[in-house]
């Protein structure tokens, strides 16, 4: 897993990195918010790691918690810090904390945190189905090409599913109005006509047509 961990003071940082990486993981560290704000989006961590109190600001934790969530950012956020105050840790968890922890910690315990928050994004992942450039999330009912979250209707969304879902299976429009619309269509042209707003929502290829019916395009990676 990719973590990303914000704290200025070495001491700490230098063994948690160690810890960290000795149980496989790839940790990257920024000591102040600016190299944060670069790191956050070059390496996409799946968790991050954040001390509160940074040289630009007392909150400066908080502040790119906030900035990450706004950005989309849905993987676990932990802070650290020295600042137990029960006003701190309200304000951590609306800031989109899911663990919070005062220091000084043990490491033991911080490491079966961390452990703890990346056993829910194993979860999380399984739900998500990828093929090629287009990635559906089940549990959120999201549908990312490239990276990019794509708004689909929920009839699209319907029709995308279908195909993510057995990508090498051929689908005969007949089956395609019974899967997905049942008895709220009876023409199999409606199939055409959302293919083709998947087409142009997402990309030209991403619904081949073949002998036979569709299938998903996209080459898988």
């Amino acid at each position: 897993m990719r973590l990303l961990l914000v704290e200025d003071e070495f001491n700490i940082a230098r063994p948690l990195i160690r810890a960290l990486e000795a149980q496989g993981h790839l940790v990257r560290h920024a000591p102040d918010l600016t190299r944060a704000r670069a790191l956050f989006l070059e390496f996409e961590p799946d968790l991050m790691l954040l001390d509160v109190r940074l040289p630009e600001s007392e909150d400066g934790g908080f502040l790119l918690a906030r900035e990450a969530r706004k950005a989309g950012y849905t993987g676990p956020i932990l802070f650290m810090t020295a600042r137990d105050a029960l006003e701190d840790r309200v304000m951590g968890l609306d800031e989109g904390a899911d663990d919070y922890v005062v220091k000084p910690f043990d490491l033991p315990e911080l490491l079966a945190r961390v452990r703890a928050l990346l056993r829910r994004v194993h979860e999380v992942r399984s739900s998500v189905l990828v093929h090629g450039t287009l990635e559906m999330d089940l549990t959120r009912r999201s549908v990312k090409h490239q990276g990019t979250l794509v708004e689909l209707s929920s009839r699209e969304y319907a029709l995308l599913e279908r195909f993510m879902m057995s990508p090498s299976r051929i689908y005969r429009p007949e089956e395609l109005v019974d899967l997905v619309w049942g008895e709220e269509a009876s023409d199999a042209g409606v199939v055409k006509v959302y293919v083709h707003h998947l087409r142009s929502k997402l990309a030209p290829q991403v619904i081949k047509t073949v002998s036979g019916g569709y299938r998903l395009g996209l080459e898988e990676v």
